[in-house]
């Protein structure tokens, strides 16, 4: 084998370079820069003939910034003979809209597919996809990985005394079911109706949190509006604790002020995505060595799935 080389473009640089210390490799040289009217102009600062090379490149906001430089990058590598382009997006934007929820609507997250593909990435590293089937738009092997890992641990050291995994919405329910099963804990539902993007209304609880310390579980936190009505309906029904375990902090438009004044004891997030800013409320745990490991077993044909079983 002749090597791999990580190369970071500016959404996460941070997680990038935790990420290679992990693995012990330097992070490899590529000028990213602006023309004067905002175009993406790259550059690659060394060979990469006939190397595996991994992009990290979280395609959260700006997103359509974000994801035009993962492109130009990918295609940057591919003119210069890599053998194959990995990208590592630790958070997938445009996934919300996954089908065709209502007519004359886009399905952003199969475009996407098809333009990283097309550009000429081989495989794609993500976590907690907003829908599984995400995976299916691809042609190439998507490895999703589990940020429930990483907070199933936090939870267990948190000795709770009377715990209980809650979904925010009937959608989550998979999700929450597999946190509830990793930990042995119950599960209630929070059943909600949307009014309109970004604006829920929670309506009422599915199961008993009398005296319980809920843990909600999300795959993404945005405007937070979802997870602070839960956890005030949550406490309305008398639970004593409400945390909640989202694994991409988004964290758009009120997101922290609701956060801060709102009845959510904690918020726990990874660092797929960089915070705007800090708060007390909120805790970040790292998931970049978890992903150094995934790059290290998919460079030597390791299995990824026994890190999660």
């Amino acid at each position: 084998m002749r090597g791999y080389k990580i190369f970071s473009g500016t959404a996460h640089r941070a997680f990038a370079e935790e990420m290679v210390q992990y693995l012990g490799l330097p992070l490899s040289k590529a000028t990213i820069s602006r023309f004067s009217d905002g175009e993406i102009s790259v550059q690659i600062g060394e060979s990469v003939r006939g190397r595996d090379v991994f992009i990290v490149q979280p395609t959260g906001a700006p997103a359509n910034a974000n994801l035009m430089e993962l492109l130009i990058m990918t295609d940057a590598l591919r003119r210069a003979s890599a053998a194959s382009i990995t990208a590592v997006v630790p958070y997938f934007g445009y996934a919300r809209q996954d089908r065709k929820a209502a007519p004359r609507v886009p399905i952003t997250a199969k475009l996407v597919a098809n333009l990283m593909e097309k550009a000429g990435i081989t495989r794609v590293i993500t976590m907690d996809l907003h829908a599984g089937q995400i995976q299916g738009f691809f042609d190439i092997p998507v490895d999703n990985l589990y940020g429930s890992i990483i907070f199933t641990e936090y939870v267990k050291n948190k000795n709770l005394p009377n715990p209980v995994v809650a979904s925010p919405d009937i959608g989550g329910v998979t999700r929450a079911r597999y946190f509830a099963q990793k930990l042995g804990y119950d599960m209630v539902i929070v059943d909600k109706r949307r009014e309109k993007a970004n604006e829920s209304e929670v309506m009422n609880i599915i199961g008993d949190v009398e005296g319980k310390d809920v843990i909600l579980v999300d795959d993404m936190i945005d405007t937070a509006g979802t997870i602070v009505k839960a956890a005030e309906a949550l406490k309305k029904k008398g639970a004593t604790s409400v945390m909640a375990c989202c694994t991409h902090p988004v964290l758009s438009g009120p997101a922290y002020e609701r956060i801060e004044k709102g009845e959510l004891d904690e918020l726990v997030v990874t660092n797929t995505l960089p915070l705007k800013k800090e708060s007390p409320k909120i805790k970040v745990l790292s998931v970049a060595n978890l992903f150094g490991e995934v790059i290290r077993r998919v460079y030597f044909n390791e299995s990824v799935n026994s890190l999660f079983a």
